[in-house]
């Protein structure tokens, strides 16, 4: 891609380091540039008008250019721009919107933290988990477990949590803290003749074995997606959930449901933990809590949580943590308003409505000879490509299409070569047709190169 030297693409090449990316090929080829966005979608700085297929990062629930949270945002602005959630100081909109996310909670929570990214929630419960356990007097109770291919953020403890290899090279990650158990992925992991029931039997016995190896009383808590995002999105097996949460329970091992991804309809309920039956205690929120309009994020905890921590801060004197950020008023007040749009809309109707034709439709791309799997429920799904097929290296055959996609007018992602859909919760059942004719359309391409 050639550059223009005082271009926007080429002052982007010489200021900033970009997440997930080569930073030398970063260097040769630049960025995409997108200049603005309108419903489900956005547009260049050439004027080239793309279908956001991924939702921004799997977050713009309500889609882009939506006068109400740009109000919002300036109604708040004009108001209190800033205050903080520090020292006995609180404000309006936090207080509304903690109460808000209490009474919308699957299960009974007793209290919300405000972080600004689901990796600072993810973080923020890990720390929480600790302090506690030295608050019950377990200090031994410090381990926690996730799953290979999960994904709960970037941080040093969130990214330890985060089962990718590419998370962990060359940052001396994993925290030893941090143990990883088998990926939920039926396809790839089951054995030969193995059922998926018996698979996800195998799942939850494979997750007992490792506590009881590492030592039940040593076990603090469980992170997981209700649906894998970044990780491929991996949906669960029949009889997973009901058979891994006994095993929690069994050893009195705290459950965190990380609803960043699959929070607020993307499931086709207004969480994960609705769609799968969930019982956690500690819930993460962010993305679609504000449509990704301002950087908030939540962690909601029960009250067999909170009470050891209030405790543990009474006896302290403090609870010695906090971000400048935390229950931002701006943030908060558009949050809100997102929430209500959601409500008002019936966003997750229309998830439930369109759903059908989106599942329909990504089952469709498995026609194509580079489709090994596709798999999603709700509004949310990948394709998986073959990359032996081509004697591709890994994330190759993933890449090549993406670019199909890109020159046909679909911002997807591929996690190596799994090809993800997850459109803002607005797409119509037109659009919807409308950005798999473009992923069928770029596959084919991708197969004749």
């Amino acid at each position: 891609m050639a550059q223009l030297p005082n271009s926007l693409e080429a002052r982007d090449i010489a200021a900033q380091l970009h997440s997930y990316a080569d930073a030398r090929k970063q260097e040769e080829t630049g960025a995409l540039v997108i200049d603005k966005g309108e419903g489900i979608y956005v547009t260049d700085i050439n004027g080239k008008r793309y279908i956001e297929g991924l939702a921004g990062l799997w977050s713009v629930a309500v889609g882009f250019g939506e006068k109400r949270l740009v109000e919002a945002a300036t109604r708040q602005m004009e108001k209190l721009p800033y205050y903080h959630t520090f020292t006995y100081k609180t404000h309006g909109p936090s207080i509304e919107l903690a109460e808000k996310l209490i009474e919308m909670a699957p299960v009974p929570m007793s209290k919300v933290y405000f972080t600004n990214s689901g990796s600072e929630a993810n973080d923020t419960a890990l720390k929480l988990i600790w302090y506690r356990s030295n608050a019950l007097g377990q200090p031994q109770r410090k381990k926690v477990i996730s799953r290979v291919r999960g994904y709960h953020g970037v941080t040093i403890a969130s990214a330890s949590l985060t089962g990718l290899p590419n998370n962990h090279r060359s940052f001396d990650l994993p925290l030893p803290q941090v143990l990883h158990t088998t990926c939920p992925h039926y396809r790839s992991q089951k054995k030969d003749g193995e059922s998926e029931a018996d698979f996800a039997k195998r799942c939850a016995q494979d997750l007992e074995d490792l506590i009881l190896a590492e030592g039940p009383e040593t076990i603090a808590a469980f992170f997981a997606e209700p649906v894998m995002g970044a990780g491929g999105v991996i949906v669960p097996p029949d009889g997973y959930w009901e058979a891994v949460q006994p095993v929690l329970k069994k050893y009195g091992i705290l459950f965190v449901a990380d609803e960043v991804i699959c929070g607020f309809g993307r499931t086709g309920n207004m969480f994960g933990t609705e769609t799968y039956k969930l019982q956690p205690d500690i819930m993460t929120l962010s993305k679609a809590l504000s449509s990704s309009y301002q950087p908030i994020s939540a962690l909601l905890i029960n009250d067999d949580v909170y009470q050891p921590i209030a405790d543990e801060s009474h006896k302290i004197g403090v609870l010695g943590h906090g971000y400048t950020g935390s229950g931002h008023p701006v943030a908060a007040a558009v949050a809100l308003e997102n929430l209500k749009i959601i409500e008002e809309r019936d966003l997750v109707g229309n998830v439930r409505s369109v759903a059908p034709t989106f599942q329909k439709r990504l089952a469709q791309l498995g026609e194509n000879p580079l489709v090994i799997e596709t798999r999603g429920v709700g509004l949310i799904g990948a394709a998986e490509l073959h990359h032996e097929a081509l004697a591709d290296t890994p994330g190759a055959l993933g890449a090549r299409t993406n670019a199909m996609f890109h020159e046909r007018g679909l911002i997807s992602r591929n996690m190596l070569d799994a090809m993800a859909f997850c459109p803002p919760l607005i797409i119509t059942e037109a659009q919807v047709n409308e950005m798999f004719d473009i992923a069928e359309d770029g596959l084919r391409a991708a197969a004749n190169l």
